[in-house]
């Protein structure tokens, strides 16, 4: 569905019935729900970020914005409290909910976050592949820069480990159905995606006091785990899942145990 919030629109899903799980999507990516992570008793909704899809483009939105779309859209489901799961780009977003909406959200999953661009004590780029660090250092450098970068046609090398590519080939496959068409109006609402990483995001992770499960696999090139380390030593009673053979993609396979959590907590 297309929400209307003044002069701007999110476009919705809803699918599934049960315990409502919010879902983040990464960059860039378009916002249908997991099919892969589909169970009865699960309530799937999402939404097409700021610019990828039908939403409308909000150039300069923070991560904390996330909170805001997510209370609009809760509110027009008539759903009060629910649970949120971000991957990659989108755990940030999921991390913001649980910070700024702490009455709503019951329980978190960040799956491959990156933690705050000016995290103390953080090598934030070291073991970072190449074709991330050029991205995020052009966002770093400012729009115009990062506008540059993606119009100059350099090919992002993502550097998938073997257990990546397998989940792609099998279960998350799915990752064909929502990476491709989430740039079919050009790369705008990926280039907000970075800059927002890349600013103050509106809110600090310390301030997490919901239930928060993070997991990274040690051979994330693209987003290096020890970020999720420095979100695990912020974020109060944070549970810190490491799997030391996955990468940015085959994290996912333990989604499925990441929705266990979740339900446990909810009953």
């Amino acid at each position: 569905m297309d929400l209307q919030l003044g002069d701007r629109v999110l476009h919705v899903y809803d699918v599934g019935d049960g315990v409502p799980v919010f879902w983040h999507h990464g960059t860039p990516n378009l916002g249908l729900p997991p099919e892969p992570l589909f169970r009865p008793g699960v309530r799937w909704i999402s939404y097409d970020r700021p610019g990828y899809g039908t939403s409308t483009a909000v150039p300069d939105r923070p991560v904390a914005s996330a909170a805001t779309d997510m209370s609009h859209i809760a509110d027009a489901l008539g759903v009060e409290k629910f649970a949120v799961f971000g991957h990659s780009g989108g755990a940030p977003h999921a991390l913001a909910c649980a910070a700024l909406l702490p009455d709503r959200v019951t329980a978190v999953v960040a799956g491959a976050s990156l933690a705050p661009f000016d995290a103390q004590g953080l090598d934030w780029f070291g073991g970072m592949i190449a074709s991330g660090q050029a991205s995020l250092r052009a966002a770093a450098a400012g729009r115009a820069a990062k506008e540059t970068h993606e119009a100059s046609g350099v090919e992002y090398d993502p550097e998938f480990t073997a257990a990546d590519l397998a989940a792609l080939d099998g279960p998350w496959s799915w990752f064909g159905k929502v990476v491709g068409p989430a740039l079919a109006n050009g790369p705008g609402p990926l280039i907000d995606d970075d800059l927002a990483y890349v600013r103050p995001w509106g809110f600090d992770p310390a301030s997490i006091r919901v239930p928060t499960l993070l997991l990274h696999g040690e051979r994330d090139g693209m987003v290096p785990a020890s970020h999720s380390r420095w979100l695990a030593s912020r974020i109060p009673g944070a549970e810190l899942r490491i799997t030391p053979d996955d990468g940015h993609i085959s994290v996912l396979n333990h989604g499925a145990d990441a929705v266990d959590w979740i339900l446990d907590i909810s009953r």
